[in-house]
């Protein structure tokens, strides 16, 4: 299953670790953004006055969903897992850093490092992941990128690490370029457990 020992491991926020209910096409909606592009690059894209509405739009959004989100199942057992093993592990998401820390502490998720937008350049730049790996002087192929969406594996590509597609039983049409997938949390704790022996 792994290409490379497990390191450690980098997990996306939502919808991986943490419920979100955000509405992308009402956000695009919202700032003017064509729906087939991406929301954060059209706000790069604009000038600095219409960039400055558009970020705290999209911020309002994500701090309301921030308020309601829920932790998934199995997401307590696989990190406790990890800190059995003593591997290390990190989040990395596109949220903004205030919305991403409320997720993180209404939900009591002790998370060592939490990395959002406004440290690096969003994924599917590989940019936070290539920090992690010289921050805990892991080659990159020995980290696992985690995560629900294409974005998430496609940083894992451009950063040269493996990745764990969590499909929740959706027919993805990026299934493919991930190393593994599985359907929930659930299913990695097994594989963890099993490629350890615990």
């Amino acid at each position: 299953m792994f290409k490379q020992p497990l390191s450690g491991v980098v997990f996306d926020l939502d919808n991986t670790l943490i419920s979100s209910s955000l509405n992308f096409s009402e956000i695009k909606m919202a700032i003017g953004c064509p729906a087939k592009l991406d929301v954060l690059g059209f706000i790069d894209a604009l000038h600095p006055a219409q960039k400055s509405k558009a970020k705290k739009v999209v911020n309002d959004y994500e701090m309301a969903d921030a308020l309601d989100a829920k932790k998934l199942a199995g997401t307590d057992d696989i990190l406790n897992l990890l800190d059995r093993l003593n591997i290390p592990f990190a989040i990395v998401t596109r949220n903004n850093k205030e919305a991403a820390a409320l997720k993180v502490n209404n939900n009591d998720i002790k998370v060592p490092l939490l990395l959002t937008r406004e440290h690096f350049k969003a994924k599917p730049a590989p940019d936070a992941l290539n920090y992690v790996a010289h921050y805990w002087k892991i080659p990159p192929e020995n980290l696992l990128c985690v995560g629900d969406y294409l974005y998430d594996i496609q940083m894992a590509i451009n950063a040269n690490t493996q990745s764990c597609l969590v499909s929740y039983g959706k027919d993805l049409d990026y299934a493919n370029l991930a190393t593994f997938v599985v359907h929930d949390l659930n299913a990695l704790n097994h594989i963890i457990s099993q490629a350890y022996d615990v």
